[in-house]
């Protein structure tokens, strides 16, 4: 199957895009751009809690495909976000105690892909990712999913642990990848869970570490001192599967 990010370039454009209720899952905007068109795309993007980049002129100039930008790109995901409620529906549908895979700031979107199909395989309800430094729903992330987007519900926020805690509230306990924490074989991981994976290299940060339950390592014997997230993600999301049919 094919996915398009589509690139809408021009101000009376991008408004228009806002308004028609398409998801803007990047906006560029030229540096130093304060006119009243460019106030109302700003408008529009906060009120949608879209990612802002500043850009210089240079920049834009590389990025535009018509050549009319007039210092402004958006470019709309390639597949449509879900809600957190949305995953919490699915979950309640099935008769399932909810099952989240919570991804703090992976960029890579080949990462991205993979731990969504993942997600599907493992029978995740949904994937929840946030909507600042970290990649979205691009053509690439939809490729390598080899499809799993289309089947496997996401949802993007504006604050990972603003989430999380409201989670809490609703019965879901979280536990995160780190390699100080407790292996995973010697954890209790059912009932209502979310699993929490970490940026490339730094893994999760502190501020979410903090609001996880508890911390899963996974045992390595090899010479290098840890795997990749998709990886990581792949053996914490099975051992939830395995301890879930054990109950």
């Amino acid at each position: 199957m094919g996915y398009q990010e589509s690139r809408v370039e021009g101000r009376n454009e991008v408004i228009e895009t806002f308004r028609a209720g398409r998801t803007v899952d990047r906006l560029y905007v030229q540096e130093g751009l304060k006119d009243g068109p460019i106030a109302t795309i700003l408008r529009e993007a906060k009120k949608r809690g879209t990612m802002v980049r500043f850009v210089r002129k240079e920049r834009m100039d590389e990025m535009s495909q018509t050549g009319t930008h007039q210092g402004v790109i958006a470019v709309t995901a390639a597949v449509e976000y879900a809600s957190v409620e949305d995953i919490l529906k699915k979950a309640a549908d099935r008769g399932e105690d909810p099952f989240l895979i919570l991804l703090d700031g992976i960029e890579d979107p080949q990462n991205l892909g993979a731990i969504i199909r993942t997600a599907n395989l493992a029978g995740a309800h949904g994937v929840i990712i946030p909507k600042n430094r970290a990649v979205g729903l691009t053509a690439a992330v939809a490729r390598a999913s080899a499809g799993a987007v289309n089947y496997t519900l996401v949802a993007r926020v504006t604050n990972l642990r603003d989430t999380m805690e409201d989670l809490k509230k609703r019965g879901i306990w979280f536990v995160c990848a780190d390699m100080d924490g407790t292996v995973l074989y010697d954890l209790k991981m059912t009932g209502p869970i979310g699993l929490v994976i970490g940026k490339e290299g730094s893994g999760v940060s502190r501020l979410v570490r903090e609001s996880c339950d508890m911390t899963a390592a996974i045992p390595m014997k090899g010479d290098i001192d840890s795997l990749n997230a998709s990886v990581a993600c792949g053996v914490l999301a099975f051992e939830i599967v395995r301890q879930r049919r054990m109950k």
